[in-house]
């Protein structure tokens, strides 16, 4: 890893252990030996700042006026990306386990948005978010997030711009290597 950005990303995520090694389930249900805890480091506002500041530095080229973070894990990175930029925040929640806008939040006709997530490795909740936009008359002009788990192999039909791209191997349930079958499995939360 040579890009000077990356390394600090993941010096910030492995000093705030934010990096766990060990056996997850991922949200998207493929397992993993590698999670990111990205609540492990929004404990750490200093760090939380510093990675905003990362971010938004990679964002120039962007034009938005507000920032909309799916809950639970882009709500601490969205909101201090939006104060850094001066923007409007939002927030989407789960209803029915389907990202809606709720407490009558509100996109004027055009609006641009940004949104904004910690990790993406399929990128489930962003297309919902892309959606969510769309069909509330707002216009997506690009995702940001911190750790792209892809390696930017997931595609958006806007631009996305990430901190930190890492590909650790994900295996479906019936796939799991041998080695870390035998690794007690955790489904630590996104």
């Amino acid at each position: 890893m040579t890009d000077p950005t990356q390394s600090e990303v993941l010096a910030i995520f492995t000093r705030t252990q934010a990096l766990l090694q060990g056996h997850f389930v991922l949200r998207s249900g493929l397992h993993s030996g590698h999670y990111f805890q990205c609540a492990q480091v929004c404990q750490n506002l200093p760090a939380v700042t510093r990675l905003a500041e990362l971010l938004v530095a990679k964002l120039k080229l962007v034009k938005f006026a507000t920032v909309l973070a799916p809950a639970m894990g882009g709500l601490v990175i969205g909101q201090e990306v939006a104060r850094q930029t001066g923007s409007r925040y939002l927030f989407a929640e789960k209803e029915n386990n389907v990202l809606v806008l709720r407490r009558g939040f509100k996109f004027t006709p055009g609006e641009p948005v940004l949104i904004v997530e910690d990790v993406v490795t399929r990128g489930g909740r962003v297309i919902e978010c892309l959606q969510l936009v769309r069909q509330a008359g707002g216009v997506p002009v690009g995702v940001a997030m911190l750790v792209d788990r892809s390696a930017g192999t997931t595609r958006f039909d806007v631009p996305a711009i990430s901190l930190l791209e890492l590909s650790f191997p994900t295996y479906s349930a019936d796939q799991v290597p041998e080695a870390l079958a035998k690794i007690p499995v955790e489904k630590p939360g996104s």
